[in-house]
């Protein structure tokens, strides 16, 4: 009988499985997307390959694994960001700042580099739903706010949100500071005010 190491086997697998998507978005994080693969995982985590395949039969379900593993963890952020404040344009701009929040942190690059992958299309429909999740807090905003078209404002917002993800320069918060004013700004004011 293998050892466990939790009250139940249960709770085993869970942990274990827990090490093995944190260990593959390490994997991904210091040394790329190309080098994630079930044997670096398994050297990694020191599990052997056999093992490892109780948990991932492939390549691309470890990949579909981990980017779906950390999108409710987004979605739930970018909720209560939203819960916590009063207003349309504070709620706008909770959401805008915790949106840049993940994209500046180390796993939203993997997340986004292991999407670029081919994966099989019901992976691929798995994270397009969790994926639409994140919008969810914004359009509700824009709705309450009679914005038209809510459901497209809120993609259009989330593009200036990508934009200004390419200009954050890690470390430099007095820079990344004057990218998110410039972001709520534009959102919240256009280019008139």
């Amino acid at each position: 009988m293998p050892r466990i190491s939790a009250d139940t086997l249960a709770q085993h697998r869970a942990n274990r499985l827990r090490a093995l998507l944190d260990a593959g978005r390490d994997i991904v994080a210091e040394e790329g997307a190309d080098a994630l693969t079930l044997a670096s995982l398994a050297r990694r985590v020191g599990l052997s390959r056999p093992s490892l395949y109780e948990y991932f039969r492939s390549r691309e379900e470890l990949v579909a694994a981990i980017v779906s593993d950390e999108l409710p963890d987004w979605a739930r952020r970018l909720a209560d960001a939203v819960r916590a404040v009063e207003g349309v344009p504070a709620k706008v701009e909770a959401y805008l700042r915790t949106e840049l929040e993940i994209v500046a942190d180390g796993s939203h690059g993997a997340v986004v580099a292991l999407s670029a992958h081919a994966l099989p299309e019901a992976a691929r429909t798995r994270i397009r739903v969790e994926h639409e999740k994140l919008l969810a807090p914004l359009v509700d905003v824009l709705a309450e706010a009679r914005v038209p078209e809510p459901g497209l404002r809120a993609l259009l917002v989330h593009g200036a949100v990508e934009a200004a993800a390419r200009t954050l320069r890690p470390g430099d918060a007095g820079h990344n500071e004057t990218v998110v004013a410039a972001l709520v700004a534009q959102v919240l004011h256009g280019v008139v005010r």
